[in-house]
């Protein structure tokens, strides 16, 4: 595809660096062109008025500039040889238009376009040569006696002055151009520089950014083993801790039965010490006696079997007959202390969940709640066990009256290793809860206290499965 810019370039391309050698070139395919075309003007303007004295020379040159055009763009290393060519041709043709031409023919007007031809097409030094050459055969042509011209000293002197004038203008404004075009190259420089610059630091803030990210990338999976390793280790402790309530809860569920059965047994020990007859009725009413006694602690051991049972199955349980089965857990705890355990239903409620980790949730408030009340005094303790539900989750109520949480400890209250127990708590119990109820339940545990007493609030999905 044709380019204005590649044609007068000679097809080469130029850096910012070279961009005066680029305007030179610029300027010599100008040049040859409109030289060309006043050629052919001249050629054919002299032909019409049959003066065919300057024909040849116009053919000449015209020739020459042909030469000069196709070998500008063959011959890159050559340009300097080839704007001396041009000069020299330009300097010939004003000299004759000057020593042949009639002063009435105006062709004379030509040479003050040496000037551009000088300054763009030799360098400031060389174009100083030039000019003085010219401005030297101009003054001298009226004075030399080779050729006869028509010219008189006023009219070259005259022609000269113009000259000079126009050729010191063009000085100027050529320089001021060139100090507009170094001020925009310096510019452009420092620009390119900056940016240069700028590239660096980015790539080099970018380097420290990726060793910074891939340091903090580390240190996260470093804290995050850290944490996995905490959290199995107060998981641990968790049910150890849990583990260490069902043994105390056992001991309670079994204390009175085990009392019953050595009370069965001692009876008749002592019938047969007293020398009295033990009847058969007595014998099976004892043996009766101590088999309830004995599938009362098989039902226990049961109950407990299922709840440390290791599976995770998703079960479908209505929910207030999972809540009694926490309170038959802590029930041994509060049979001589007067408190009041219900679990209030309005209506059935069925879900599908981890029956065991719930009931271990359930148990952990429950025992907190019993501890608050046997380290107050309360008129008619109570804990009551109620659910409901709101769209698609349930909300499992325990509330009490034990006088209600203190507000600088109810900021701490799920965090792992708080107790308000002192010694007796391991601060686990409403961490793993709400652990518990957030990973496995994808819920949590809320609680509002008053001074009367505290109601936690557990929020659980209807359905996990």
């Amino acid at each position: 595809m044709f380019k204005i810019d590649g044609f007068f370039t000679s097809g080469w391309t130029f850096d910012e660096s070279e961009q005066y050698l680029k305007n030179r070139y610029q300027m010599v395919n100008i040049g040859i062109l409109l030289s060309a075309g006043g050629l052919i003007y001249g050629i054919i303007g002299n032909y019409i008025r049959d003066i065919s004295g300057f024909i040849p020379i116009e053919v000449a040159l015209l020739c020459m500039n042909f030469v000069i055009f196709f070998a500008l763009r063959k011959y890159r290393n050559f340009f300097e040889y080839f704007a001396i060519i041009m000069t020299l041709q330009y300097t010939f043709l004003f000299l004759f238009l000057i020593y042949i031409g009639e002063p009435s023919d105006l062709k004379h007007l030509w040479i003050f376009t040496y000037p551009i031809i000088l300054l763009y097409f030799q360098k400031t030094i060389h174009a100083i040569y030039w000019f003085i050459f010219i401005i030297f055969m101009l003054i001298i042509a009226p004075l030399q006696n080779f050729i006869s011209i028509k010219y008189s000293m006023y009219q070259v002197t005259y022609i000269s002055f113009v000259l000079i004038i126009i050729s010191i203008i063009i000085y100027f404004y050529q320089r001021k151009i060139d100090e507009a075009r170094n001020i925009i190259l310096e510019q452009q420089n420092m620009l390119r520089d900056f940016n240069l610059e700028l590239e660096k630091q980015v790539k080099e803030k970018t380097t420290e950014l990726i060793k910074l990210n891939e340091s903090l990338e580390l240190k996260v999976e470093q804290k995050l083993e850290e944490l996995k390793s905490k959290d199995q280790i107060l998981q641990t402790q968790s049910k150890q801790a849990v583990m260490g309530e069902m043994i105390s809860m056992i001991a309670h569920q079994w204390r009175q039965p085990l009392s019953t059965v050595t009370l069965q047994i001692a009876n008749l020990q002592f019938k047969q010490l007293l020398g009295k007859d033990r009847n058969d009725q007595d014998i099976d009413k004892a043996l009766s006696n101590i088999s309830d006694t004995i599938v009362y602690l098989s039902d226990t051991i049961d109950d407990f079997q299922t709840y440390f049972r290791p599976d995770k199955e998703v079960v479908d349980i209505e929910i207030h007959e999972l809540l009694q089965r926490a309170v038959n857990f802590a029930i041994s705890r509060v049979n001589d202390k007067k408190i009041r355990i219900s679990v209030n239903k309005l209506t059935d409620i069925h879900v599908k969940i981890y029956i065991n980790e719930l009931v271990q949730v359930i148990l952990n408030i429950l025992n907190n709640a019993i501890d608050a009340h046997n380290d107050l005094n309360v008129k008619e303790p109570f804990i009551a066990l109620s659910a409901k539900v709101a769209g698609s989750k349930v909300f499992i109520y325990v509330q009490d009256n034990a006088g209600g949480i203190k507000s600088e400890d109810l900021l701490h209250l799920f965090e792992p290793y708080f107790s308000t127990k002192g010694k007796n708590g391991t601060g686990l119990g409403l961490y793993m809860s709400q652990m518990i109820v957030q990973k496995q339940f994808g819920g949590e545990i809320s609680v509002e206290t008053s001074q009367n007493g505290s109601t936690f609030i557990v929020k659980i999905p209807k359905n996990i499965g």
